[in-house]
């Protein structure tokens, strides 16, 4: 444990550790938090000190991480093996966080199906909807209202620069993202005066072990997960979105405000033709 203490004094989130706890919690959850992003996510939240919550449909690997956490930072970690999109989704999460003070949600699970819209499978539509859409806004209506009772609270939803404008070959996906970029933005405005921060991270590429096993090599302004998930925890309570990375932040610029709507669209798919 000497060096896990050692590597949390060096962190530069240690000193902020106990501020943060206090601003918002004892205990974050983070959906999709068995690798990549996710686990990114309930790293960071342990070092400034949060016990966690991590939910993901891979058990191995959400109790690989809950013990690696647990040892790290000496932090308490429930792993709970869910599929987000159960119907009983909202008694399930109340069921599993009803003893906690719950500060922080992360909702960083997503599915992506990838090709052409009208060759997709129905199912795996569906899926993206039930996944992308319906269970962070099943997730926000039960775990807000105890946010709102204890008066202080975060909540980030993970969307994408996809989510910008339409892109092709992840149309589905893409206009899940806007929802929750748009879902973020109404919520913080609604919550603020409750003591809850909301933000949505439109992230650019990352680099995840799911992107590397699709076999695409580095694009301009990719970032390591650490990276986005550091940036987005540092950036809430100072506006309703983040775009990590300056980059990202250029080509967002350009895609939203400098380029007409059907050339931006023609750009993404550029960036997308070879996927699938």
């Amino acid at each position: 444990m000497a060096g896990s203490v050692a590597e949390i004094a060096r962190s530069p989130e240690a000193g902020a550790g106990g501020a943060f706890r206090d601003r918002y919690g004892e205990w974050a959850l983070v959906a999709g938090a068995s690798e990549g992003l996710g686990a990114s996510f309930a790293e960071c939240l342990a070092k400034r000190g949060l016990d966690l919550v991590l939910i993901a449909r891979r058990e191995s690997l959400l109790d690989n991480l809950a013990a690696r956490l647990r040892d790290r930072y000496g932090v308490e970690v429930r792993p709970i093996a869910m599929d987000l999109a159960r119907p009983d989704l909202a008694d399930a999460l109340s069921a599993a966080t009803a003893d906690l003070d719950l500060g922080v949600i992360v909702y960083n699970a997503a599915f992506v199906p990838v090709g052409r819209f009208v060759d997709a499978d129905a199912d795996a539509l569906e899926r993206t909807v039930d996944v992308n859409v319906r269970a962070p806004v099943v997730m926000l209506h039960a775990l807000l209202p105890g946010l709102e009772r204890r008066g202080r609270g975060a909540v980030i939803l993970m969307s994408s620069l996809a989510g910008l404008q339409g892109t092709p070959r992840v149309a589905a996906y893409a206009a899940t993202k806007a929802f929750n970029t748009i879902l973020a933005e109404g919520l913080w405005q609604e919550l603020r005066e409750q003591g809850i921060d909301v933000i949505a991270c439109c992230a650019g590429a990352i680099e995840t072990p799911g992107y590397r096993r699709s076999g695409k090599g580095r694009v301009p302004g990719m970032l390591d997960p650490d990276a986005v998930a550091r940036r987005t925890l540092d950036a809430l309570g100072k506006g309703p979105r983040v775009v990590p990375g300056l980059v990202n932040r250029l080509v967002a610029v350009l895609l939203t405000c400098l380029l007409p709507r059907k050339t931006a669209i023609r750009l993404m798919a550029r960036n997308t033709g070879d996927m699938g």
